[in-house]
């Protein structure tokens, strides 16, 4: 009787656990935290490559929040911000001069795909990978730039 009584009590707890436990893996998402550019490795094509950059991303239960600072290729001040979700919804993409929405869609817990668009024309397609051991962000982007310019962009970033 006392083993059944604490394989149920086991049971119980289990029950309890693991729900909470399973939401607090999917709450943890691979992107939070600061990234650096690491220039040596990205690719801007066409360029020229900012001098620096640097991302923080915060996600929560509902939202990603990006803030992007740096410095461009003359040497002036960037700041990029968005705050969206992971629905596939366009939403402001503010100090970009080639976007003024970003939409994501969760692929997988690694893997996020992004479209842009300037006055509800898509401008770019690309993805966001974070590697496995969560170290290392990369961002592909392919379209045209508000100039008409073809894009082909390889963004590395480290994580801080």
């Amino acid at each position: 009787m006392k083993r059944l009584l604490r394989m149920i009590t086991l049971g119980a707890v289990l029950a309890a656990v693991l729900p909470v436990a399973s939401l607090s893996a999917q709450a943890a998402d691979p992107v939070n935290g600061t990234w650096k550019l690491n220039l040596a490795k990205s690719k801007f094509d066409p360029g020229p490559a900012p001098k620096s950059q640097a991302r923080t991303y915060k996600v929560d239960e509902k939202n990603v929040t990006m803030i992007s600072k740096g410095v461009d290729a003359e040497g002036k001040p960037t700041l990029v911000e968005y705050t969206g979700s992971y629905d596939g919804k366009d939403y402001a993409f503010t100090g970009n001069p080639n976007a003024d929405t970003i939409s994501l869609k969760r692929i997988d817990d690694f893997t996020i795909e992004a479209t842009t668009k300037k006055a509800g024309k898509v401008l770019t397609t690309g993805t966001r990978v974070i590697s496995k051991d969560g170290k290392v962000m990369t961002i592909t982007q392919k379209g045209t730039n508000a100039k008409g310019e073809t894009v082909n962009n390889t963004l590395v970033f480290d994580k801080q």
